[in-house]
């Protein structure tokens, strides 16, 4: 798959821009979409070059949710046909999650149902302040089954409760007091925001940000108070010994700009 159909990938100055790319239906999610999407980021992860991938929706919205024509007809091959279609959204969602870059969401427009998936697994979410969500999926005779893990990580399980249950639409400033989203700002101050996160993000170290990507993952499945001292003794004494953190600490000390670069 060298070439997409369903997204767009642009690449300047180490940051990946990937587009959902169906601006003609809002960005509906198809089986393809996310297979593509899949493949992307898988290709993403292996390139040294790339610091920072965004996520973001061409057209007026971000994502309207699954393509329903699409899953009204998948809806009538069967239950195996579906388990196959639902390991994609989850495979899709977790490589996301799992991408050892940052990732940043950019909410626009309408967020509904599988969309709201979406931006749950990036890292850092942006939302224009006129942006609107539901996780609609309970009004179609379904549940937001796949993408419902990454919900409850950034949603209490009170709020997730009540929005699911009830479809109910919320603002961009709703979304912001629930946690769902980190920044709300005009569409004037989206791109100027971005681009700030960005910089700060390629002027930081890639192994330390790795690193704390690893740790969050790893920290959030253990509560055994010695393993969590083992891993991150272990994680903090081979930063230490790096290069790279030879590097950082060599040029704080020296007031001059890192360099991250293999050799550093």
């Amino acid at each position: 798959m060298s070439t997409y159909s369903n997204i767009q990938l642009d690449i300047s100055k180490g940051v990946a821009t990937i587009w959902l790319n169906r601006p003609d239906v809002h960005n509906a999610i198809s089986i393809e979409l996310l297979e593509e999407l899949t493949h992307c980021f898988a290709h993403l992860e292996s390139n040294g070059s790339i610091r920072t991938i965004v996520l973001r929706g061409r057209g007026k919205s971000f994502s309207a949710g699954a393509d329903l024509k699409l899953m009204l007809q998948t809806s009538r091959m069967g239950y195996e046909k579906n388990l196959d279609d639902g390991l994609k959204w989850a495979n899709c969602l977790a490589t996301i999650y799992s991408s050892s870059k940052p990732v940043v969401g950019v909410a626009t427009g309408n967020v509904f149902g599988g969309g709201n998936g979406l931006l749950a697994v990036c890292d850092i979410i942006i939302a224009e302040d006129n942006a609107a969500f539901s996780f609609s999926e309970v009004k179609l005779g379904i549940a937001p089954s796949t993408i419902l893990p990454y919900i409850l990580k950034r949603l209490k399980l009170s709020t997730a409760k009540y929005l699911m249950f009830t479809g109910k639409r919320f603002t961009a400033q709703e979304a912001y007091r629930f946690n769902f989203v980190d920044f709300i700002v005009s569409h004037q101050q989206v791109e100027p925001l971005l681009e700030s996160i960005l910089t700060d993000i390629t002027n930081a170290s890639p192994q330390g940000i790795r690193e704390v990507k690893n740790l969050i993952s790893k920290l959030g499945e253990i509560t055994n108070d010695q393993d969590i001292a083992n891993i991150t003794a272990a994680s903090i004494a081979k930063l230490k010994t790096s290069d790279e953190a030879k590097e950082g600490i060599s040029a704080f000390l020296e007031k001059r700009k890192p360099n991250w670069g293999p050799d550093c």
